[in-house]
């Protein structure tokens, strides 16, 4: 359903103790460099308030002050990007605001539309600035409210957001003895000059449309099933997210590219968390950009079935992700242009047209639900209408075990893809 969000106030939140003069300089790492400058949405809906006592105001206050004391920790977060380089952590705030939303949670939960979720974010996710994070909190008509935030995947991938978001609730919370956050990725991956990468990404060029599908428990085991390969006993099978990723490449193709073009290449993308591929593993609180993409480019045969298609791609998929080793990790720490070299030739095929790349990535298994800011856990989490086209996000649903799969396509190519049938009889809607 459609929503009107009014906006009541908007205010600069500052951290609570000021950053000290030898902090205020926070580098970037290679990782970071080469990580598009685009903003990362996220929504938490939580009911209205049990005890009749907590008022909008008492909750917006606990937010706004548990904000500045989280910020004291996350300096970063409140200061200014400065080109691909650095961020000057300056203490110049960050946006709050504080919004109406002329409707009941119940209502809204009950068709939230994807487009309809930009408006609980207190920026159009377009018009991304030299600011690094962006809170809206919402108050419904029932007493409900929602929770928006926009960060800077310049500075954090989606494990340092959570920590990020945990930590702000573990202290509007009360909690004392909350970890910190460890600022040294740009030691262990040291910047490099990135003036020729020019990025494939056109944010705002094409209209993009955003569809939610969910997959149920049962259907995503089902899936797991179909592209498990019989009669081959030492073989895993395929993960929910390997499996889900090739149903839905295998359906992109069958429908946006029935016809392909012989002329360009055709692959799908994988995001990896890093921290635990390194040798030893990397600090589960480091902050930064600490993952890497995985390139796969499957072969074409337009002779095999969608599901031997699946299975080839679920097979390769795995290869590419198991060589993101602890060798790898300490390849990208070293300061050699292989890598960064690979990185240019990719943008700059899918730039000309002649590499064609659906990008899924995971937030499956992370602590989605688990922002409690002290009124209780989130009834639901989403995501929003992004600015790039092809991109494919996994949550995790409420229940834990489905997952709801956000895409995003130009619209002339939402239009033929949600009319697959082959789609529509895995998903719930």
């Amino acid at each position: 359903m459609k929503v009107e969000i009014e906006i009541i106030s908007e205010v600069s939140i500052k951290p609570s103790s000021p950053t000290p003069n030898d902090l205020h300089h926070y580098q970037l790492s290679y990782l970071d460099q080469i990580t598009p400058n685009i903003l990362m949405p996220l929504v938490f809906f939580y009911p209205a308030a049990v005890n009749d006592n907590i008022t909008n105001t008492h909750r917006s206050d606990q937010l706004k002050k548990s904000l500045s004391h989280v910020l004291t920790k996350f300096y970063p977060l409140c200061g200014r990007l400065v080109a691909n380089s650095h961020v000057n952590c300056n203490d110049e705030g960050i946006p709050y605001v504080e919004a109406i939303a002329k409707c009941d949670l119940s209502e809204f939960l009950l068709d939230p539309v994807p487009n309809e979720l930009n408006k609980f974010i207190p920026s159009d996710l377009h018009d991304v600035k030299d600011i690094c994070l962006l809170v809206q909190a919402n108050f419904f008509q029932c007493g409900g409210m929602a929770i928006g935030i926009a960060i800077s995947h310049k500075i954090a991938d989606a494990l340092s957001t959570f920590m990020f978001i945990n930590t702000w609730g573990a202290i509007a919370r009360g909690k004392t003895n909350v970890p910190s956050p460890m600022f040294n990725s740009s030691i262990l991956f040291p910047p490099r000059d990135t003036s020729e990468l020019k990025s494939s990404i056109t944010i705002g060029k094409d209209n993009i449309v955003t569809k939610r599908f969910v997959f149920s428990a049962s259907k995503v085991s089902a899936l797991r099933d179909k592209y498990t390969e019989k009669g081959t006993e030492n073989m895993r099978p395929p993960s929910r997210i390997e499996a889900l990723s090739a149903f839905l490449w295998t359906r992109l193709m069958a429908s946006i590219h029935e016809k392909r073009d012989e002329n360009k290449i055709y692959g799908i993308v994988h995001t990896v968390n890093l921290r635990n591929r390194s040798s030893p593993q990397l600090p589960e609180y480091l902050f930064g950009n600490v993952m890497q993409v995985v390139v796969t480019l499957p072969a074409m045969d337009n002779n095999s079935t969608a599901e031997e298609q699946g299975f080839e791609l679920v097979k390769k998929v795995r290869e590419g992700i198991e060589n993101i080793n602890s060798e790898f990790v300490s390849d990208l720490q070293k300061n050699d242009d292989k890598h960064l070299s690979f990185i240019k030739e990719k943008a700059s095929e899918q730039r000309k047209g002649g590499l064609v790349l659906f990008n899924f990535t995971s937030l499956c298994r992370l602590p989605l639900y688990k922002a409690d800011f002290g009124w209780g856990k989130p009834i639901w989490v989403g995501s929003a209408s992004l600015v790039l086209k092809d991109v494919i996000g996994f949550l995790d649903t409420k229940s834990g075990n489905g997952i709801e799969a956000w895409i995003n396509l130009k619209e002339e190519d939402m239009a033929i893809f949600e009319a697959d049938k082959e789609l529509l009889s895995w998903c719930n809607e």
